[in-house]
């Protein structure tokens, strides 16, 4: 079954642009993404859209639909009303480019920021071991398609630019998480994500992992326990006599340093 579909789809670029109003023929079981492209393909040809799996799995066609963050392959037409008309905007959080296309290079920026995985020497016979718990709980963390719509609907620089140099975002506290949990990574980030990537700029307010097409608990998985890890460094009394004694005494880049 066919219908006529209502669409706004803004167009533009970084230095203004308006909604479009397009009526554009869809089919039962179609998702935006297709409208999107039967618009491009009938009525306006220059309209960019960045996309390429279709399959939920490249993260490339985020957006907002309808003022929430979503991706457009993964957006049913039949989770609306067929009467309704979908709008249909670039995301919030960064500077457009074009039409539905943004510059999301702030979110690389930010991963040539954090430290890769430093691993110890391997047992006696060549090999490294970890227990297949370890294993598990860091799989949730390795589903994230970095489609970016976390850091997209993250108010810390979505509603505030300036906070971008001092703040990593939940995407990439997720990766300081996965990697600080990982029990053959030597390296201690938590200094690290404390200072450097901001992650006392986060409230907790859960909007990321609403988000998260993956269905990534980025909030309750990744993003508490990394603020429960400096709190337990930071504050610990133990631990802080540990260090002033020698015990255990590391720099803000997680190196082991000699006593004082």
């Amino acid at each position: 079954m066919s219908y006529s579909l209502a669409m706004r789809i803004w167009r533009g670029d970084l230095d203004g642009g308006e909604l479009g109003d397009y009526t554009v023929e869809v089919s039962e079981g179609e998702v935006v993404l297709d409208a999107l492209h039967r618009v491009q393909a009938t009525q306006a040809g220059d309209l960019a859209i960045r996309w390429n799996c279709k399959a939920g799995k490249c993260g490339s066609c985020s957006a907002e639909i309808n003022g929430r963050p979503r991706l457009l392959c993964m957006t049913r037409l039949s989770d609306f009303d067929p009467s309704e008309t979908i709008t249909v905007t670039p995301m919030r959080g960064f500077p457009v480019i074009r039409d539905l296309v943004t510059d999301v290079s702030y979110n690389y920026e930010k991963a040539a920021e954090l430290p890769g995985v430093e691993l110890g020497p391997r047992d006696a016979d060549g090999k490294r071991r970890m227990m297949q718990v370890d294993v598990e709980r860091g799989q949730e963390f390795r589903k994230c398609i970095e489609c970016f719509l976390c850091q997209n609907t993250c108010h810390v620089v979505r509603d505030h630019e300036e906070n971008k140099p001092a703040f990593a975002g939940p995407r990439f506290f997720l990766r300081y998480a996965e990697l600080d949990m990982h029990p053959l990574d030597t390296h201690d980030r938590r200094a690290l994500a404390q200072e450097a990537a901001g992650l006392g700029m986060c409230n907790i307010t859960k909007c990321c992992t609403e988000v998260c097409p993956e269905g990534i608990k980025i909030t309750d998985n990744a993003i508490i326990p990394m603020k429960e890890r400096v709190v337990d460094r930071k504050f610990d009394p133990l631990v802080w006599l540990g260090e002033k004694i020698g015990i255990r005494n590391r720099d803000n880049d997680g190196r082991s340093e000699p006593p004082r």
